[in-house]
């Protein structure tokens, strides 16, 4: 599949403003040498760490669940080599900004290469436990979580903004998307089944030895 090919195939899951921000983010750029021919194949794929960059539906249908909008400050956990938050960093626009955070250290330094090579400066990429959020940046408007968690985690729920949203997969082995608003209380809807790598963190999953 072509890139012209991909994107027409992502208008039954997402809007037009997320097909316009993934037709701007060359995905072949986050992907190593062997694997950018496969670029635009709608499959996740391996980055390196027993770490994968999401499938492009996948990406089109998280980001048009949390409806983002320009100016907006957006927490990404699991940032992998960073093309879902290049995506999210172009629907928030240059006065918006992406905090995504990564525990393995070789993917944090391969992100932040990928998104300078593709030109986007409003992505910060921070070493840490994702599962317990990013406390001295909060409240986020939409907070993204890559990696699927045991329930949802306590810390995320906090810093979300009354008024935000957090799309999240939540289980084992068996995964649901869940859709977190935040208003009086906390509103979580089930949104359809996944399959995503585990959050390991303090309040994810362990990690296996």
């Amino acid at each position: 599949m072509n890139r012209e090919q991909l994107l027409g195939s992502l208008s039954g899951y997402a809007s037009e403003a997320v097909i316009s921000a993934m037709s701007r983010v060359p995905r072949e750029l986050f992907l190593p040498e062997s694997l950018q021919g496969r670029a635009y194949d709608d499959t996740p794929l391996p980055i390196g760490q027993s770490q994968t960059i999401s499938a492009p539906h996948m990406v089109a249908i998280m980001c048009d669940l949390l409806d983002l909008e320009p100016e907006m400050t957006v927490l990404e956990v699991g940032g992998g080599s960073g093309y879902h938050a290049a995506v999210m960093a172009e629907m928030v626009g240059p006065a918006g900004r992406v905090y995504s955070v990564e525990r393995k250290p070789e993917l944090v330094a391969l992100a932040r290469d990928n998104l300078k090579r593709a030109g986007i400066t409003n992505v910060t990429m921070i070493e840490a436990d994702g599962s317990l959020g990013l406390p001295e940046h909060a409240p986020y408007d939409r907070i993204s979580v890559a990696a699927a968690a045991p329930q949802v985690p306590e810390p995320l729920k906090q810093q979300l903004k009354v008024g935000g949203k957090m799309v999240l997969p939540v289980g084992s082995d068996y995964q649901e998307l869940y859709l977190v608003t935040r208003n009086n209380g906390f509103c979580v809807v089930k949104k359809m089944g996944v399959i995503f790598v585990p959050l390991i963190g303090q309040e994810g999953f362990k990690e296996r030895v």
